[in-house]
C-alpha cells in the first residue's frame, strides 16, 4: 500500500503541513483518497528561506512522526512546494524540426522542443523549477494545444519558465534529506494550490489564485487552462500584526490575538465610538496594563491600509501581464491571512474583479482539516502529484533540471553518513 502514498508537504513561515493521500489505481481526481492532514509549527524558515537548516529538520520530522502516526504507514517520499520572493518567471520559446519521415508529432518531438526551450540564459545563481507549455505552433498553425499525432515539419513552443534561488533550493532540499525523506520534486506553492482550489472552466476563462501567508503573498495567474503568470510578494499577514502592534504599541503575541479576534478590514462600516475591551486578552497574554480598550474604527484602518497594499501589488502583477481587470473566472483567496472579516469586499474594491474564498473542489476528502484553507497548498501538492505519477513521471521535461540539483545534494548527503 505505501507505493499508492502521495506525501504533499508545505513548510511555511508559521506552520509545516502534511496532507497524506492514497491511489486507489488510476490516475483520476476520483481514485485519489486523502488519508491524513497535520501541521506542527515552523521554526527556522522566514519568507520561503531557510534560516536554519537544523530547526528547520525539526520542524519537518516532527510533523512526519505526527503523520505517520495518525495514517499508521510509513511516509517516504514527498512532494514539496516552494515559495520565495526571489522565484521569477520568464517566457521563452523552442524550436525543432519534427524527426519522423512522414511529419507525425510525437512525445519525443514535445520533448526536444521543450529541450529547447530550456536553453535559456539563466543566471548563475538561479535554477529552473518548471518549463510549462503555454501552447505550440506547428508550421504555421498557432494557439495548439496538444500537437501529438499532427503533422507538420516545424514544431514551435511557447513556454513559461519559472526559476528559483539556487541556495534556497539546496537549503531547502538539504532540510528535507536529513529527515530521510526523498523529494519527488519542487512545486511552486501558488500552482499547486491552484490543483485543488481553481476548476477547469474557471482556468479556461482566465482565473486567478492568491496565497496570502504569515510573511508572503503568492499568486497564480491562468487563461485558456495554461499557467500565464505566477510572483510571489514579501508582504503577508504578519506585516499587519506588526503594524497593529505599532498602532496600538502593544506586545507582538497580543496585536495577533486582537487581530484574529476583532479584525475588520472595512473601517466606514464600523461606529466611531465602537470600543473593544481587551483586558481579558491582555491578561491571557501577560500583557497587563498595556491596553484595557481599543477603538474598533481605528484596529479596521490599521488593518485595511495593510491589506489595500497588498492587493495593489497583487494588481500590479495583474498590470504586467495586462490582466488587470480582465479574468472573468474569478480570483481565489486561500491561506491563513484571509479570515479577516469583509477581505472578500475590499479584495473586490481594489482588483475590480469577482473574488471569493478558495475552497477544495478537485478532490474528495472525509478529512475535514484537508479542506481548511490552510491546508489548500499541501492538498494541491497531492492532486499534482497523483497527475504527474498517472501521466507516467510526467512533467519530466519541466523537471530535469531542479531533479539534477536535488540529485547532487542527496549525493552530497550520503557522503557525509559513514
Amino acid at each position: 500500500m505505501k507505493e499508492n502514498i502521495i506525501a504533499g508537504l508545505d513548510i511555511g513561515s508559521t506552520a509545516v503541513r502534511l496532507v497524506i493521500g492514497h491511489r486507489k489505481g488510476g490516475g483520476s481526481k476520483e481514485s485519489l483518497q486523502i488519508i491524513g492532514a497535520v501541521s506542527v509549527p515552523s521554526e527556522g524558515i522566514n519568507r520561503g528561506a531557510v534560516k536554519s537548516i537544523e530547526d528547520v529538520t525539526s520542524s519537518i520530522s516532527a510533523c512526519l512522526e505526527k503523520a505517520e502516526r495518525l495514517v499508521g504507514l510509513p511516509v517516504e517520499t514527498v512532494w514539496v512546494s516552494i515559495n520565495s520572493p526571489h522565484i521569477k518567471c520568464e517566457k521563452s520559446r523552442g524550436v525543432v524540426a519534427v524527426g519522423r519521415s512522414d511529419g507525425e508529432i510525437n512525445q519525443d518531438d514535445v520533448e526536444r522542443a521543450l529541450e529547447a526551450a530550456r536553453a535559456m540564459s539563466v543566471p548563475p545563481n538561479y535554477e529552473i523549477l518548471h518549463v510549462i507549455p503555454v501552447k505550440f505552433t506547428v508550421d504555421s498553425q498557432e494557439d495548439i494545444k496538444d500537437p501529438i499525432g499532427m503533422t507538420g515539419i516545424r514544431l514551435e513552443v511557447e513556454t513559461l519558465v519559472i526559476q528559483g534561488l539556487s541556495s534556497q533550493i539546496k537549503n531547502l532540499t538539504k532540510a528535507i534529506f536529513r529527515t530521510g525523506l526523498d523529494i519527488e520534486d519542487l512545486v511552486s506553492s501558488p500552482l499547486a494550490a491552484a490543483e485543488a482550489v481553481i476548476g477547469t472552466k474557471q482556468k479556461e476563462l482566465g482565473a486567478a489564485l492568491v496565497n496570502i501567508g504569515a510573511s508572503t503573498t503568492s499568486l497564480a495567474v491562468f487563461e485558456e487552462g495554461e499557467l500565464l503568470h505566477t510572483a510571489v510578494i514579501p508582504i503577508g499577514s504578519e506585516h499587519i500584526t506588526a503594524d497593529i502592534a505599532i498602532g496600538l504599541r502593544c506586545p507582538i503575541n497580543l496585536a495577533e490575538r486582537i487581530k484574529n479576534e476583532y479584525g475588520c478590514v472595512r473601517p466606514e462600516q464600523i461606529n466611531k465610538k465602537d470600543e473593544i475591551d481587551i483586558s481579558n486578552l491582555a491578561k491571557e497574554e501577560n500583557a497587563e496594563g498595556e491596553l484595557s480598550t481599543v477603538s474598533r474604527r481605528y484596529l479596521a484602518e490599521i488593518i485595511e491600509a495593510r491589506v489595500e497594499e497588498i492587493f495593489n501589488k497583487v494588481d500590479n502583477e495583474f498590470k504586467s501581464i495586462e490582466r488587470s481587470g480582465m479574468l472573468p473566472g474569478g480570483v481565489f483567496l486561500i491561506g491563513g491571512g484571509i479570515r479577516l472579516t469583509d477581505m472578500v469586499e475590499v479584495a473586490k474594491r481594489e482588483l475590480k474583479l469577482p473574488v471569493s474564498l478558495g475552497t477544495n473542489i478537485n478532490v474528495a476528502t472525509v478529512i475535514d482539516k484537508a479542506n481548511e484553507t490552510e491546508f489548500l497548498n499541501a492538498l494541491g501538492l497531492v492532486v499534482w502529484g497523483n497527475e504527474a505519477i498517472a501521466a507516467g513521471g510526467g512533467f519530466s521535461a519541466s523537471r530535469t533540471a531542479v531533479n539534477k540539483s536535488i540529485e547532487k545534494v542527496k549525493k552530497w548527503f550520503s557522503s557525509l553518513i559513514p
